[in-house]
């Protein structure tokens, strides 16, 4: 006699899909860890000075994704002009170093309080705006930065400033302070949006209307979520400085913002190791594409497209604790 098999009950609506392999990978607490790991073993596989500013570079636009994270991840706001908190960091360490003899770590809590500053100037008009308006309002916040840098004489005008002394005198060094740094800004980006706050950011991000209406005040969290990416912005800015030993104004062009929101968005809007690793694969990717000369970026372009097509979520998309039990 032949068994006829029990047809399968029906899935209930709501109900979760069975986790794939890639799912677990992505939930499992040691990958970060992991990655950490990679960073410091590094400089063991090649210590170069080509490679060490290679990847120092990539560490602080980690750190520099991970700060826009908080404002665009995290609370949902368009900000196409980020890297107006990154000159400013940069410029307040390189100025106060040069021009009073000051080691660039004297200079932190300075940065600190400027950009806090540069935050609540720039955020307290404009985040009582939304969706474009708020966009093209931070887009001309971040024009104004990098044009009073060019004509200031304090900042160097368009030639910038020169001689920033570094943090260490080895660059091996320096990349070890650079990843042990950026790794204490993910963490704190990470568990700022584990917290009260962060979940504040979210429900304003899901429904601002709807959060007002529960008791959140919307406008502070926005501006506290503005004022952390800053600072964030702003650290980032001092590495930069000291990596290079000099900036100018075309280093925080429009083109920098852009970047910076483009690695939020290829790594997964919300989730800090997805927006870790769009940072690398941004800083790392034209690099590695030398090989075909002048076509290089319109090749990094042709991935770029073909990974948002593949993964719209991201390439590390942000999952909720309701979606990990």
């Amino acid at each position: 006699m032949n068994e006829t098999k029990a047809p399968e009950a029906p899935r209930k609506l709501g109900a979760k899909a069975p986790r794939t392999r890639l799912s677990k990978l992505f939930d499992n607490r040691w990958v970060g860890l992991a990655g950490l790991l990679i960073a410091l073993l590094a400089p063991f596989v090649n210590a170069s000075n080509y490679a060490l500013s290679i990847m120092t570079s990539a560490a602080i636009f980690a750190m520099l994704a991970s700060g826009l994270n908080i404002v665009v991840g995290y609370t949902g706001l368009l900000d196409l002009g980020y890297a107006a908190f990154f000159a400013v960091g940069a410029y307040t360490s390189g100025v106060l170093a040069t021009r009073f003899d000051l080691p660039l770590l004297v200079t932190v809590p300075a940065v600190i309080v400027v950009t806090v500053i540069a935050g609540i100037i720039i955020g307290a008009p404009t985040l009582r705006l939304r969706s474009d308006y708020l966009a093209i309002v931070t887009l001309g916040f971040g024009e104004i930065i990098r044009i009073t840098a060019n004509n200031l004489p304090v900042t160097g005008g368009p030639s910038g400033i020169y001689g920033i002394p570094s943090l260490t005198d080895s660059p091996v060094a320096f990349y070890y302070v650079t990843v042990v740094i950026v790794a204490i800004a993910i963490i704190g980006a990470s568990r700022l949006g584990r917290s009260r706050l962060g979940r504040a950011m979210r429900f304003v991000r899901e429904d601002e209307d709807a959060a007002e209406a529960t008791g959140v005040h919307t406008y502070r969290v926005k501006l506290a979520a503005y004022i952390a990416g800053a600072v964030w912005g702003g650290l980032a800015g001092v590495l930069f400085a000291g990596h290079l030993s000099a900036i100018s104004p075309n280093s925080f062009t429009f083109l920098q913002s852009a970047l910076v929101l483009m690695a939020v968005v290829l790594g997964g809007m919300g989730s800090v190791p997805g927006v870790v690793l769009g940072a690398i694969v941004i800083s790392l990717l034209p690099e590695l594409l030398r090989g075909v000369a002048d076509y290089r970026y319109f090749v990094f372009g042709v991935l770029l497209i073909i990974v948002m097509l593949v993964r719209p979520q991201g390439l590390w998309p942000a999952r909720s604790k309701e979606a990990l039990k």
